[in-house]
């Protein structure tokens, strides 16, 4: 039980979220600043979730019929979050697609918002949740039995470390999967993916840091471009 819970705080779900390498002000004042009204940012989003939603419902059905595809888009009204959107499945396996407040007030244009969406309904499409808490739990347990039974707080520190770098093993690539699926999604919805990838553009580079979780931002719009040159 106690591997369980560890491995539940290191996987709690598949998000687009701020790097966590310090910004500096110059990029904070460019990635974080509204450039919108408010009643225009809330009109944006709601015509997105009522574009956006119905398509990736369909496209989760003929993708992966034996899930559940009834996304539920919720807001996070803390005023205090950070610029963040994630996706992660309730009791009932019912995939939800949260959105901070300061997100919806940083995004252009609703190809920003549209792209974001689609690309956290396309974590849930391609499974990668239920993928990195596989690979939490095998982290979990290898790194944990090398420690052995002995020092209970070692232990506990060795499942933590080995969850942790299992659900960040294949994570850049499950980014990358989202990014080229979401583009699918976006663009069947109406939108300009590659506009809506561009949102990237104004956010610090995560780079390729040693387990990072995201891929850098070069390499995520250049693969939206791909996409949708494909299509």
């Amino acid at each position: 039980m106690r591997a369980l819970s560890i491995i539940a705080c290191v996987v709690m779900g598949a998000c687009v979220a701020i790097p966590t390498a310090p910004p500096t002000q110059q990029e904070l004042k460019t990635a974080f600043t509204p450039t919108l009204d408010g009643r225009t940012a809330v009109r944006n989003f709601v015509r997105v979730v009522e574009t956006v939603e119905p398509v990736a419902e369909r496209i989760c059905r003929q993708r992966a019929p034996a899930i559940n595809c009834d996304f539920r888009i919720v807001v996070d009204d803390r005023r205090t979050s950070p610029p963040n959107a994630f996706q992660t499945i309730d009791a009932n396996d019912r995939p939800i697609i949260a959105f901070t407040i300061p997100l919806i007030a940083i995004a252009q244009n609703r190809d920003e918002l549209a792209f974001i969406m689609a690309h956290e309904a396309a974590h849930h499409i391609a499974g990668h949740i239920q993928q990195a808490r596989r690979n939490a739990t095998l982290g979990a347990l290898i790194l944990g039995s090398i420690v052995g039974v002995g020092d209970a707080e070692a232990q506990r520190t060795a499942q933590r470390i080995g969850a942790t770098i299992g659900a960040r093993t294949y994570s850049q690539d499950f980014e990358l999967e989202a990014d080229a699926l979401g583009a699918i999604i976006a663009q069947a919805a109406g939108y300009n993916a590659v506009r809506g990838a561009a949102f990237f553009s104004r956010l610090p580079s995560p780079d390729n840091r040693f387990l990072g979780s995201h891929p850098p931002n070069a390499k995520r719009i250049e693969t939206v471009r791909r996409t949708v040159a494909g299509l």
